[in-house]
């Protein structure tokens, strides 16, 4: 079974989706508890959500792998991405319940990190690197999209209610300005009923901080949904009719993106 799946498209759009994998290798599943066993924090039918966007020319990357194996959108070095506010780690030992994964014991040790760091987290990287160098080949500007998504209350990371669509930047630096107004003004016309905020809690990843280099052709953009507002956060069932217009508003950025990037 290959690590991820990457699609490659031929228009300027590389979508990751870095949360999207559930699997567990079998070494693995047997050390952890019956709570993380459920993977719970995974980015729930991310894929699904975004699969329109393939049809839209754009290039497509997705894990086969759970965050609980190694988080693709980690620092390899450990560096925080909010310093001094809780997060998990590249290999995460917790759930964002704050319950143990593994059980008494069974924790990975700093060999087991690094090779996870080494098998999981860098071929990953690896592929997204040469994707964009393929695709700037072609084309002189390129948008990274990072999807993600996660539960509307998560009392470890933030307080209240998340909004709706939490669009990231790293507060301007990972993308143009021209970029971001234009995604914030979708947001605020196109998302009707739905809340946003641009550089809330979630202002992008390392994935977005890292290859999001506006001067060198390649603009990047997290995006952090509510679960809720396209599935059923405890039974972590998809509910279309809930999502269809979740993916009208995606869709509507997306192209917005393809626009962007054709632009130059």
């Amino acid at each position: 079974m290959p690590d991820f799946t990457l699609l490659e498209g031929t228009a300027p759009l590389l979508v990751s989706l870095p949360h999207d994998g559930t699997a567990l290798p079998e070494a693995m599943a047997a050390r952890i508890t019956p709570a993380a066993a459920r993977v719970p924090d995974t980015d729930w039918h991310v894929g699904r959500l975004y699969a329109f966007a393939r049809g839209l020319g754009a290039s497509v990357i997705t894990p086969h792998w759970s965050r609980y194996v190694a988080d693709l959108n980690r620092d390899p070095e450990g560096q925080a991405l909010y310093p001094g506010r809780a997060e998990t780690a590249l290999v995460p030992v917790t759930t964002f319940a704050g319950e143990p994964i593994y059980r008494p014991g069974a924790a990975p040790d700093a060999a087991e990190l690094a090779l996870r760091r080494r098998v999981y987290w860098q071929p990953y990287h690896a592929a997204l690197t040469a994707e964009l160098a393929r695709m700037r080949a072609s084309h002189p500007r390129v948008v990274l999209w990072d999807g993600h998504s996660i539960r509307s209350r998560v009392p470890m990371f933030f307080d209240g209610q998340l909004p709706d669509f939490n669009l990231g930047t790293a507060s301007g630096a990972s993308c143009s300005p021209g970029l971001q107004d234009v995604l914030a003004g979708i947001l605020g016309r196109r998302a009707g009923g739905y809340s946003h905020v641009v550089n809330g809690r979630f202002k992008g990843g390392y994935i977005t901080r890292h290859y999001g280099r506006p001067a060198t052709g390649v603009e990047a953009v997290q995006l952090e949904l509510a679960q809720y507002t396209y599935m059923d956060e405890d039974s972590f069932a998809y509910l279309p009719p809930r999502a269809a217009p979740v993916q009208d508003v995606i869709r509507a950025l997306l192209t917005a993106c393809l626009t962007y990037a054709a632009a130059g």
